[in-house]
């Protein structure tokens, strides 16, 4: 009986220590303000481990229906959480965190007259994330065929897996324009060092990015607890910061 006591004891301290800890699985432009909000709700709880995987929303996607251990997946849009939702590998609402940016990039050009500096001869390469998986790429992709600008540009494109190696495609200067996140804009080690322009949002479809509860074996209520404070009034200075709208 003894011996039963005390595996039970264990069991409930195992699930007791990984209910503390929440695996995020975050779309690649959230780099900079997730780590910020980390550290805000860490201080807050600090018992509490949050770990962060950053991606394009669409591979995220494949590693989680492929059995990846998340918890909460953020995603740049909210056409890859329904997803998972209709798969049944979700819990609770798809909630709406924040309304992205895309903004055009360069350390070598001047961009600030807009759209205008992607037919300046000294361009050879224009630095996109990947359509089929980031949205951003995809919006990036939609706004040019809207301009009537693709056909023109398509040879000078090059592609990055997410929206962070596009930004990095740019910043180290083997794309002379990027189309990314205006919150990569505005990060620490990229801010200053270029110049950007924001694309006004009416040239293509909003940017709605959403967050879910990743359905597990075990319940994890640090992840509903996180989701909460993603979701709060607390984080809202935050998201300004990096050019985010939100609703709160």
């Amino acid at each position: 009986m003894k011996k039963v006591i005390i595996l039970c004891a264990i069991l409930f301290a195992t699930v007791s220590m990984s209910a503390q800890k929440v695996n995020v699985a975050a779309a690649a432009n959230l780099r900079y303000v997730m780590e910020e909000i980390k550290t805000a709700y860490v201080k807050q709880n600090p018992k509490a481990k949050v770990n962060l995987t950053f991606g394009a929303s669409g591979m995220l996607v494949q590693q989680i229906q492929n059995g990846a251990n998340f918890d909460f997946f953020m995603a740049a849009d909210n056409e890859f959480p329904l997803k998972l939702k209709e798969k049944g590998l979700t819990t609770g609402p798809m909630s709406t965190y924040a309304i992205g940016k895309l903004a055009i990039y360069s350390t070598t050009l001047n961009v600030k007259e807009g759209l205008a500096v992607l037919n300046d001869p000294s361009v050879k390469k224009i630095a996109i994330a990947n359509p089929e998986t980031a949205p951003y790429g995809e919006r990036s992709v939609e706004l040019l065929k809207g301009r009537k600008l693709y056909e023109t540009l398509k040879s000078k494109i090059v592609l990055g897996e997410n929206i962070s190696q596009a930004a990095q495609f740019t910043f180290t200067g083997n794309a002379e324009i990027g189309f990314i996140a205006l919150s990569l804009a505005l990060a620490p080690e990229m801010s200053g060092k270029g110049s950007y322009y924001i694309v006004p949002q009416n040239l293509y479809k909003p940017i709605e990015q959403a967050c879910i509860l990743i359905k597990t074996q075990v319940l994890n209520t640090e992840a509903s607890k996180f989701r909460k404070f993603v979701l709060s009034p607390a984080t809202k200075a935050i998201w300004e910061k990096y050019g985010y709208s939100v609703g709160k």
